[in-house]
């Protein structure tokens, strides 16, 4: 990134891939530039026929609930919307309004990049919980789960009772021996956001606690 001691930042997108899965590329536009009046990121894909957009809509514990604008920069998707195929070439836009519509999309040709730029009407604009959690996933990759504990200590002040946050925290409390903690945090999570049961059930972070009644129970 090039930046100047004035109001420019500049960024090469292709250049600036900070979060890999596989063949697809975040790139986190709004931190890297220090956008702070709205949400911003790129996708990039490498592969034609692969996800860019992973279905998801705006309701979940980590989303802000937010109406979100796909700007295709480059390439080709096929978006899909609460079930309707849209086909959207370079330069196409694509404004998705309803905060619990389901959308999705996929490249039609190598190295597709889509912009996607989010906000809540009328409203200041707040990042989103899972942005707010960028910090924990390198520490937690890493195995440093005190201080994964932390990160997530410092969001939870920020955004109390966060389903999310709370149940990152009750894997990290299980990996490290704090069971009657995971189980506090693994239920203030799940009464926030039940569907937590089903990933919970499978995740081997709680294998620590999977054989405590209070665990079966709470992924009943």
């Amino acid at each position: 990134m090039a930046t100047t001691e004035t109001s420019v930042a500049v960024l090469a997108i292709e250049d600036a891939a900070l979060q890999q899965e596989g063949d697809r590329a975040h790139v986190r536009l709004r931190s890297e530039l220090g956008i702070g009046s709205f949400g911003i990121m790129a996708v990039r894909q490498a592969k034609a026929g692969e996800r860019v957009i992973g279905e998801h809509d705006e309701l979940g514990p980590g989303a802000n609930r937010h109406e979100e604008l796909y700007v295709v920069l480059q390439g080709s998707t096929t978006f899909t919307v609460d079930g309707e195929e849209i086909d959207a070439p370079q330069g196409t836009a694509v404004f998705v309004r309803d905060p619990a519509s389901k959308r999705a999309s996929v490249a039609n040709e190598d190295g597709t990049i889509v912009l996607a730029i989010g906000g809540r009407p009328g409203e200041p604009f707040k990042v989103a919980p899972f942005e707010a959690l960028a910090e924990l996933f390198p520490l937690y990759n890493a195995k440093d789960y005190e201080g994964s504990e932390r990160v997530i200590e410092e969001m939870l002040a920020e955004y109390p009772g966060n389903a999310l946050a709370l149940y990152n925290l009750a894997c990290v409390q299980s990996l490290q021996g704090k069971g009657e903690d995971a189980i506090v945090s693994l239920r203030e999570a799940v009464d926030a956001w039940p569907k937590f049961k089903e990933n919970a059930a499978a995740d081997e972070d709680f294998a620590a606690i999977k054989d405590d009644p209070r665990f079966a129970a709470l992924v009943a």
